[in-house]
């Protein structure tokens, strides 16, 4: 699936927190989006704003420390749409570019984590193509995740079965995937089943994507 992905980051040793949890922000935005004639998923809009930009509204309030975009196919229109945001925080954006972003999601997850060098606690990784992420989503998955137990480094939302983003990692479980060459965040995940806390939630929200026509028609999408 051709996506875009944000990743927040937060702190990891305690099963609650006094002070606010230091965010860094991840947008990958590197897929073709094939099955909709090659057009970036993340400029398609709902009601006249464009999924970026809604992905962006959605982590603002929570001040994110560091947010670094890394494009690919569409990387010269993704860009320009971000530097005609009329914002502070959208030109705050550092950007990367996936030079083989035919190597997948994954290639693009790990040069963004690479990038990475802000003082943050959690980061949270997050596909731009979901209509209905809001603030609201974002801001049960940091509570649930400040309140996770002892030991947890990861937290993965859980939609009658189905495993849903955006998905949270500890620093401390970036710091390990980063210290093996070429590890994926979702394999590291895969391998420490018990560093992982599945968030169980009847939001639709965050199994919501969009990758085809029928897709965009559903979520009320236009070009």
């Amino acid at each position: 699936m051709n996506s875009i992905i944000i990743v927040l980051i937060m702190t990891d040793t305690k099963s609650s927190h006094s002070s606010p949890l230091r965010l860094a922000v991840l947008l990958l935005a590197a897929g073709q989006g094939s099955r909709l004639g090659s057009h970036p998923k993340a400029l398609l809009k709902q009601g006249g704003v464009t999924l970026l930009k809604g992905l962006l509204d959605a982590v603002q309030p929570f001040n994110p420390v560091e947010f670094i975009a890394v494009t690919g196919f569409h990387g010269d229109a993704i860009e320009q749409a971000l530097a005609q945001m009329e914002s502070p925080f959208s030109q705050s954006i550092r950007l990367l570019r996936n030079s083989s972003p035919e190597m997948g999601q994954a290639s693009s997850v790990r040069l963004g984590i690479e990038a990475l060098h802000s003082n943050f606690d959690v980061l949270l990784i997050a596909l731009s193509d979901q209509p209905a992420i809001t603030t609201a989503e974002v801001n049960q998955l940091l509570s649930a995740f400040s309140q996770r137990s002892v030991g947890t480094e990861m937290l993965l939302p859980m939609v009658h079965g189905q495993r849903g983003n955006p998905v949270l990692f500890s620093k401390q479980a970036l710091n390990n995937t980063l210290a093996v060459p070429d590890l994926s965040c979702r394999a590291y995940m895969d391998s420490h089943p018990e560093q992982v806390q599945l968030w169980h939630t009847d939001n639709d929200a965050f199994v919501c994507d969009v990758d085809t026509p029928q897709d965009m028609q559903k979520y009320q999408l236009d070009f």
